[in-house]
């Protein structure tokens, strides 16, 4: 999964220029390792780095996994010590299944955008196998006293791809087309998710919405902008209707002249 995320977000920063770029969460994984932007940033929370959560790789030091000029922060997702649109690119993964208020994690990245700046979530298709194994494993520890591993990291809710198509729509984010992957079974076995491989490129095919991942872009559009100066099919139209003296008048004005002479 890490390593499906990581391509598409090589692919997606790469062609993202400006000066300023934010990942908000999971240092296991440097999603602006591919992007020019001389500002880079790492923000996760302490728990983040300190304790690490089921089914990742630990990660003891957010600076070790940043680009070359890279900075790591402290800081909570629903609160950015960031000033109004001052980013150029905000990435979001997995981070929105980690907060407590999502709604306001995605406010809060909206703010700190600039006008035309991207965001890019990405997070757990709830309509999965991968899913439906998790609810399971829940159930499962719910019913037994014990307390058994769980398919995927225990995080909070999934949120839905359409549904987070609403949200952004709410803080004048335009979503874009999205990336659906992860279509194996849940299988823990390397052998048995290579025997399974085949499924990614048929399931990509034939039911792209059942996912186990999604990863999301959007845009930052402000209504009301426009172009300074005047559009180039606009002409300039003269003030006022020029005067048209006739034949009669001249000849009346030169006799007055020579009268008064």
């Amino acid at each position: 999964m890490l390593a499906w995320e990581q391509a598409l977000l090589d692919e997606a920063v790469a062609d993202c220029f400006g000066f300023h770029a934010l990942q908000l969460g999971l240092p296991e994984m440097d999603g602006l390792r591919s992007n020019r932007m001389p500002h880079r940033w790492l923000a996760c929370e302490q728990d983040d780095v300190s304790e690490p959560r089921a089914g990742m790789p630990p990660a003891s030091d957010p600076a070790s996994v940043l680009p070359t000029g890279g900075a790591a922060l402290r800081c909570q997702p629903e609160a950015l010590p960031f000033p109004d649109e001052s980013l150029d690119l905000v990435l979001l993964p997995h981070t929105l299944e980690l907060v407590d208020d999502p709604h306001l994690a995605l406010a809060e990245a909206a703010r700190v955008l600039r006008p035309e700046g991207r965001l890019i979530v990405s997070g757990f298709n709830p309509a999965s196998l991968w899913m439906l194994r998790q609810r399971l494993g829940h159930l499962a520890r719910n019913a037994s006293v014990g307390r058994g591993p769980l398919f995927l990291p225990d995080t909070g809710e999934a949120i839905g791809y359409w549904r987070l198509r609403d949200w952004m729509r709410l803080v004048h984010l335009e979503p874009e087309r999205g990336r659906f992957g992860c279509y194996r079974m849940p299988c823990r076995s390397p052998a048995w998710l290579q025997r399974w491989g085949w499924m990614e490129h048929v399931g990509e095919r034939w039911w792209p919405v059942l996912g186990a991942v999604y990863l999301l872009q959007a845009v930052k559009r402000v209504r009301g902008m426009r172009l300074v100066g005047l559009s180039p099919r606009r002409r300039m139209r003269p003030s006022a209707t020029p005067a048209v003296a006739s034949r009669r008048q001249l000849a009346t004005q030169a006799r007055d002249n020579r009268a008064h002479d």
